[in-house]
C-alpha cells in the first residue's frame, strides 16, 4: 500500500524544507511525495530543486490557488492513498504515515485522520492549540464537527468516484470535500488517536472574526450543495468547539517512541 503525500506551495520558502523533510523521514512506509509549485517567485524553486532526488513528481506551472494545485496532485498520484501536508507543515514524526497506513489496513477504511497540534509559526516544536479529533461518529457532523483536515488520508478512487476539491468554494473547500464524502456518501472512515500533522498558526480563513463568519456561511452552503439541510449547531457549535483546543496538552504523538 504506498501513500501519496501532495505538498502544494506558492512561495514557501522559508518553511518548505520541514515539509520536505519530515516526508523523507517516515519509516517502513511507501511513500510519493509529490509537489505542485504555483510558479514561486521568492526562491522556493531553489529549495525544491535541492531536494528534486527525494521528491517523486513535480509540478510546477501556474494554478488558481491551494485547492486546484491540491487536485493536481490528486490527478497525478499513483498511490493507494492520498494525503495533504502543506509547505508551513510538516508530519508529527516518522511514524506518522505508517500510522496512517495500518489504520486504513485494520479497518478496510476509504479515509483515515488524526488528532493535530497548531504550532508557533516561528517555532513548529512549540505547541499552541491541541486538536484531539476524537473516534469518528457520523453524526458528529451535524454537530458541527469535522475531523482536521491535514490529518485526512483517502483513498484515491474515492476521489475518483466522488470527485475531488471544489476551488468554488474557497477556504471552505475542504470543508465541503468531507461533508460531501463522509456525510453524503458515508464512506468508511478511521481514527488514529496519536498526533500526526504540526500546524503552523495563520491559516487564512481564521485570522480574523469576518473571515470564521464568512466562512462559516460557506460551510452551510456546503450542506445545500449536496441537497442535505444545514444542521443549527453550524452556527454556534462549530465556531466554540475550538476552545478547549487552547487549554488541552498531548499525551504524546506519533514521533515518540
Amino acid at each position: 500500500m504506498k501513500i501519496s503525500v501532495v505538498t502544494a506551495v506558492h512561495n514557501g520558502r522559508q518553511t518548505i524544507q520541514g515539509a520536505l523533510d519530515s516526508v523523507h523521514a517516515q519509516s517502513d512506509c511507501a511513500v510519493e511525495h509529490i509537489v505542485v509549485d504555483g510558479m514561486s517567485s521568492d526562491g522556493t524553486d531553489r529549495v525544491i530543486d535541492d531536494n528534486l532526488p527525494r521528491i517523486a513528481q513535480l509540478i510546477r506551472e501556474p494554478d488558481q490557488g491551494c485547492y486546484d494545485a491540491m487536485n493536481k496532485g490528486i490527478a497525478a498520484a499513483t498511490g493507494d492513498i492520498v494525503g495533504f501536508l502543506h509547505a508551513d507543515d510538516q508530519l508529527a514524526g516518522p511514524r506518522s504515515l505508517r500510522l496512517i497506513r495500518d489504520q486504513f489496513q485494520a479497518g478496510n477504511f476509504d479515509a483515515v485522520y488524526g488528532d493535530l497540534v497548531y504550532v508557533s509559526a516561528s517555532d513548529p516544536d512549540r505547541i499552541v492549540r491541541y486538536w484531539r479529533a476524537g473516534p469518528y461518529q457520523r453524526k458528529r457532523f451535524w454537530r458541527g464537527w469535522m475531523p482536521p483536515h491535514p490529518t485526512v488520508y483517502v483513498r484515491k478512487r474515492i476521489y475518483e468516484a466522488l470527485g475531488d476539491y471544489r476551488t468554488d468554494f474557497g477556504s471552505a473547500a475542504d470543508y465541503e470535500c468531507l461533508v460531501r464524502l463522509m456525510v453524503k456518501n458515508n464512506i468508511r472512515v478511521g481514527y488514529v488517536p496519536e498526533i500526526l500533522v504540526k500546524m503552523r498558526l495563520g491559516g487564512k480563513s481564521n485570522a480574523t472574526l469576518g473571515n470564521r463568519v464568512a466562512a462559516n456561511r460557506t460551510d452551510r452552503q456546503a450542506w445545500v450543495e449536496n441537497d442535505m439541510k444545514p444542521p443549527f449547531a453550524l452556527r454556534i457549535s462549530k465556531p466554540f468547539s475550538k476552545l478547549s483546543q487552547y487549554w488541552r496538552r498531548p499525551a504524546r504523538q506519533s514521533g515518540d517512541n
